[in-house]
């Protein structure tokens, strides 16, 4: 829980999985989980330092990892690549993002300052691009079941357009 807004958990528990929820200091060496979420928050994510450790033991775990927002950011910094800030920031419920695989461009919520830097090496992609600046809005693992994106999937800006990406992180759970 790095700030967590409610909807992200209510997400979580309308697909029936029990919701264990520790704050951004918590060793997760000593949870036995089947799947983590690192959840939104404030601020530079970079001085997120004690969860970047965190987050870069549980990768090393192998178990499925979901990031929204600052999650998005630690995941990434985590995984060795870095973060911007960005000039204006994303604010709104607007931002069209596109599905680097599929082309697919929902509509997604947004309020950050920072993104992932779009060098991301040999083992990460991009996973969705903001359609409107070109920023990376999420990235993903191309081996390994660790995916993350900037925007709100639990926000509603249209008929809980991103959802899904909830259910795709339960699939890798399972």
């Amino acid at each position: 829980d790095c700030g967590v807004k409610a909807n992200i958990i209510r997400c979580l528990l309308d697909r029936g999985v029990t919701v264990v929820r520790v704050p951004w200091d918590h060793d997760l060496a000593q949870l036995d989980y089947d799947g983590l979420v690192i959840s939104n928050g404030p601020g530079n994510p970079k001085m997120c330092g004690r969860t970047i450790e965190t987050v870069r033991a549980a990768l090393a775990r192998g178990k499925p990892i979901f990031g929204i927002c600052l999650g998005n950011q630690i995941l990434a910094l985590a995984a060795g690549l870095d973060t911007y800030k960005l000039k204006y920031g994303h604010r709104s419920q607007n931002q069209p993002c596109l599905d680097a695989r599929t082309g697919r461009c929902p509509i997604t919520s947004q309020n950050h300052g920072y993104a992932v830097k779009p060098d991301l090496g040999p083992d990460w992609e991009a996973w969705f691009v903001n359609a409107n600046d070109g920023t990376n809005e999420g990235i993903r693992h191309k081996r390994l079941p660790f995916r993350a994106v900037q925007f709100h999937p639990a926000g509603a800006p249209g008929p809980r357009d991103t959802e899904y990406l909830f259910d795709a992180f339960l699939e890798d759970v399972r």
